[in-house]
């Protein structure tokens, strides 16, 4: 018989529908008949026992609901008879057991990575660009123009003229005609960024985006960064090298910073960035992907076109995959904070060190505090 519905957890009290049940229609489910009380379309939760007003709603094995109606057995869950709910965390409860999977297939595999100085291999060969401030956006732009054109196609600036002089082995100055439309390095790619901050605001608002941008810079798949700075923001100069101290005090990353107030006119500093960016580019390109065991590789986990099946099919998997890495050696990272509300106890629980309990529960109520600061909740 065809499967209509699926629980996730066995303690949970609600199912999921696989496709669009009408309502009136009865479904064979864990031994029993259910009739749906309402039109419930695929990824949408039902009842499975009937739930009274304040009646906890349990998914996933852990709370996540209070009923504020009563919900009929086979009745749909909606936004009117449904509030969000989660438990508290109060340090461990339990000791969590964990059963690694069986690696005999992977232990002994490898990539071919970028190996870095530190130890670390990226995936990706990257020469960073990136403004200490917003008021550089514009140059970052420019800079954008010239580069992604002139590695690709487009129309000709002066900057651009100048890179391609300089790709084709040239000097600086000159008129001579070139070719257009050609990859001048295979092994690094050249990305941008531009943000809105780093001028008001208050001193720990500098501090922490010099300390985003300079994990930027720390990533692996990252061999070396441009940054420009205009010299009157909030985020000084300093501000990013202590940033860049403070997570790596052994940094052996070429990171090239400009100052335009110290540089002249725009268009001089400009053409300096890009004469010396393109010599770190070049060295840059001479990095090539060699092999590396598994456990060099970092697995950043998103929340991504989240739907009502992402928890039932991509998450699992991508579980499996993070718990093979896991046990090779890597490092699967829960990278997007605010989706851990309502699992905290779940992960504290699972936390190996008691360290690591408290560290979780200071940085998670932090977060939630600053949100509610700001007229905000989880």
């Amino acid at each position: 018989m065809k499967q209509r519905l699926i629980k996730v957890h066995e303690a949970d009290n609600v199912g999921i529908a696989l496709e669009d049940i009408s309502a009136g229609e009865i479904v064979r489910f864990e031994n029993q008949d259910i009739e749906l009380l309402n039109r419930t379309k695929a990824k949408h939760k039902i009842a499975l026992k009937e739930l009274l007003v304040g009646e906890s709603i349990i998914m996933y094995g852990v709370l996540v609901g209070t009923a504020t109606a009563p919900i009929g057995k086979g009745g749909l869950l909606t936004i009117e008879n449904v509030k969000h709910q989660s438990e508290g965390v109060q340090g461990r409860t339990e000791r969590y057991t964990w059963n690694p999977p069986d690696i005999s297939k992977w232990k002994d595999r490898t990539f071919m990575g970028y190996h870095r100085p530190d130890g670390q291999v990226g995936t990706k060969n990257v020469w960073l660009f990136f403004p200490l401030v917003f008021c550089e956006n514009r140059n970052i732009e420019i800079l954008k123009d010239a580069f992604e054109k002139e590695f690709g196609l487009g129309e000709i600036s002066k900057q651009r003229l100048l890179l391609r002089r300089l790709i084709e082995g040239k000097g600086p100055k000159g008129e001579e005609d070139f070719t257009m439309g050609q990859r001048p390095f295979e092994n690094v790619e050249v990305k941008f960024i531009t943000h809105q901050g780093g001028c008001g605001g208050i001193r720990q608002d500098s501090e922490m985006l010099a300390k985003l941008l300079a994990g930027y810079v720390k990533n692996p798949n990252v061999a070396g960064a441009t940054v420009l700075s205009l010299g009157c923001q909030n985020l000084q100069i300093n501000l990013l090298k202590d940033a860049l101290h403070g997570i790596d005090p052994n940094l052996e990353k070429p990171v090239l910073i400009y100052e335009q107030q110290q540089l002249g006119t725009v268009e001089d500093m400009l053409n300096t960035i890009i004469l010396e960016s393109f010599e770190g580019i070049k060295e840059a390109n001479r990095i090539e992907r060699k092999p590396a065991p598994l456990y060099n590789l970092k697995l950043g986990l998103e929340c991504g076109g989240s739907d009502g099946f992402s928890g039932i099919s991509a998450n699992p998997a991508l579980g499996y995959a993070s718990d093979i890495l896991a046990t090779v050696g890597g490092s699967p990272i829960l990278s997007e904070f605010p989706e851990l509300c309502g699992v905290e106890q779940e992960l504290v629980n699972r936390c190996v060190r008691d360290e690591d309990v408290e560290r979780f529960i200071k940085l998670m109520k932090a977060y939630e505090n600053s949100a509610e600061r700001v007229g905000s909740r989880f």
